[in-house]
């Protein structure tokens, strides 16, 4: 069944229709006040126990709603979706009738169509909890280690499809142009989108075979689509994703790297990078998704210009828009053109120094792209983080030919990252100078800069946290006493060279963590 009449009447229709069910609709359940939340594209209903979302009879650039047919097979999309996402939240889809004139859920013949799910409280949303300083990095590690193992149980689109062909991935990029650059016809800001709309068209070229490798690699999965902070909720404890899009596969079946960079950019926009980078850095060890790396700048300029584009759609004065706007295009030239050359951070220390522990706590305030050994390692032999692989002391995953494997993946990421444009720490033991070496030679090849984190503590304190860790056995590292006395023995000391750019922390001692930042920094600028 197809709804009759211009396009503006039947949205007035509709909105009447909205109005009317939430001053004096039937439900079918209690209810006091009800609350409409209007976007450009939907109402939602909040009823007190349940929310109802309600397509709008609207066809856009990017969708079309404009059938009550094209309605009710979307809202079936959706909750079918969503349902991968959050179960326990997307209920039904429900008819809305109007026998003797009242809007009723349920009722028959349907006028309209809506998704029924369970409502949450408005500060359970993720932007909120921000807002509240209720969300930890912990929480955010979590996150990206959930959200690492959800792509990976997606499906991938057949090979015949054409989602993440160079093609497909150029579109949308194009449409937000385009749509900017209707609504800013002249003027300094349209001088920026042009400029960035050329660097688009650059990337686009540049990373070609970048995208088409990534399509090869399985890259390319059915996703969520539009994950930032206010599609995120906590419940009972547990961020969950939700209002996944449903109406256009080409906008959800993509690089899961467009995926990671909406949630690290929509961070970033609050200043927040410390929870994007703990969750960018648990999804990277979690997938090992490190060859995403050189297309993750791209696709957060791409999705700073999306946003942009939602604000020129919302209904909001030309002040509040321009606002919103300039904010995006100022996180895109400044992804797009960082400020100074990245840095390099290598560890170096026997295991149980502390070299983990602290790298992850320095993280969040450089920030930056971590790299640990310990998970690569066994990644190249397709063993779990915490599986232990029973190899002896310098023999199997730990003999010279894996572990120089080992640092040669090592080398790769860090080259990866620092090319992206990424401050990036490796945690590696690095005891060997041709080790600190090669890593030393990327910082080189790609322009960054260069310091070591030397990291140390005394033997009963080595010998402890290695005993505890052992025991606990929640950490990928593997090493024991034995190795410990091995790594003493094959440790080589810092040369003159390299002490210039190190920078020495006692773990049971520890500095404060913005001072070893600002000497890491130094240490960095201390010339050859």
């Amino acid at each position: 069944m197809n709804d009759p009449g211009h396009p503006a009447d039947e949205l007035a229709a509709a909105t009447r229709r909205i109005e009317r069910l939430a001053a004096g609709g039937d439900f079918g359940h209690p209810t006091t006040t009800v609350e409409i939340v209007e976007t450009h594209i939907s109402w939602v209903l909040l009823t007190g126990d349940f929310a109802y979302k309600i397509k709008k009879p609207v066809a856009l650039s990017f969708l079309d709603f404009s059938t009550l047919d094209a309605r009710q097979h979307f809202c079936r999309a959706e909750l079918d979706l969503n349902r991968r996402f959050a179960p326990d939240l997307y209920l039904d889809v429900v008819s809305i009738g109007e026998p003797d004139g009242r809007p009723t859920i349920g009722a028959t013949p349907a006028v309209e169509w809506a998704v029924r799910m369970r409502q949450f409280p408005a500060t359970a949303r993720l932007d909120r909890q921000i807002e509240l300083g209720l969300i930890t990095i912990d929480d955010m590690r979590i996150f990206g280690a959930s959200l690492a193992h959800l792509h990976q149980r997606t499906p991938a689109p057949e090979a015949t499809a054409h989602w993440g062909t160079p093609d497909q991935v150029a579109m949308p990029v194009r449409d937000n142009f385009t749509a900017l650059r209707a609504q800013y016809p002249h003027g300094v800001l349209r001088k920026r989108i042009d400029a960035l709309a050329d660097r688009s068209e650059g990337e686009l070229r540049r990373l070609e075979a970048t995208f088409r490798t990534r399509r090869a690699a399985g890259r390319i999965r059915e996703c969520h689509g539009d994950l930032h902070l206010e599609n995120l909720v906590c419940l009972d404890g547990v961020i969950t994703p939700f209002d996944g899009i449903e109406f256009d596969p080409g906008l959800r079946c993509i690089d899961v790297m467009n995926e990671v960079a909406f949630l690290l950019m929509d961070t970033l926009l609050r200043g927040r990078s410390d929870l994007g980078y703990a969750f960018l850095n648990r999804y990277l060890e979690v997938s090992g998704d490190y060859a995403g790396i050189p297309v993750l700048p791209f696709y957060t300029v791409y999705r700073c210009l999306v946003r942009a584009k939602i604000a020129v759609l919302r209904r909001q004065t030309v002040t509040e828009c321009n606002t919103a706007v300039e904010r995006y295009v100022g996180l895109a030239e400044h992804t797009a053109n960082p400020a100074r050359p990245p840095l390099l951070v290598i560890c170096r220390g026997l295991s149980g120094s502390g070299k983990t522990w602290l790298s992850e706590r320095l993280l969040p305030i450089l920030p930056a792209i971590r790299i640990r050994s310990d998970i690569v390692r066994k990644q190249l032999h397709d063993i779990a983080e915490l599986e232990t692989s029973g190899s002896a002391v310098g023999a199997g995953l730990y003999d010279a030919d894996a572990t120089a494997a080992t640092y040669a993946a090592l080398a790769a990421h860090a080259g990866e990252s620092l090319a992206a444009g990424y401050e990036t720490i490796v945690d590696a033991t690095c005891l060997r100078r041709r080790e600190r070496e090669q890593l030393r030679a990327v910082a080189r090849r790609c322009g960054a800069r260069f310091a070591i984190l030397d990291c140390s503590a005394d033997a009963s304190t080595l010998a402890e946290r290695i005993t505890r860790r052992r025991a606990a056995r929640a950490d990928a590292s593997e090493a024991d006493l034995d190795v410990l006395a091995w790594q003493q023995a094959q440790a080589e000391p810092l040369s003159d060279a390299e002490r210039r750019h190190a920078v020495p922390v006692d773990t049971g001692n520890i500095l404060p963590l913005t001072e070893i930042v600002t000497r890491l920094r130094a240490a960095a600028d201390a010339g050859p």
